[in-house]
């Protein structure tokens, strides 16, 4: 994930990165689980860095099927 190439980066700019990122998860992927993989990949690298703290509480806040595919479709919902 790019966030942990960024020097100095905020905790906003990871919440806005992680929210494209899971906006653009296969509609058949579980973020729960793509959440637990990167953290067991980069997150135990890099254990106090801002995107490591948001994908924390991407697990304990969760996802809702029902939320996540709201996004989606808004998301592709063209311009009126």
């Amino acid at each position: 994930m790019e966030a942990y190439n960024i020097e100095s980066i905020s905790d906003e700019e990871c919440r806005a990165i992680f929210f494209g990122w899971a906006l653009a998860l296969d509609e058949n992927s579980d973020p729960l689980v793509a959440i637990k993989d990167l953290l067991g990949v980069i997150g135990n690298l890099h254990p106090t860095h801002p995107m490591t703290k948001v994908l924390r509480e991407g697990l304990v806040k969760g996802f809702t099927e029902k939320s996540r595919r709201k996004g989606r479709r808004n998301k592709l919902k063209e311009p009126r």
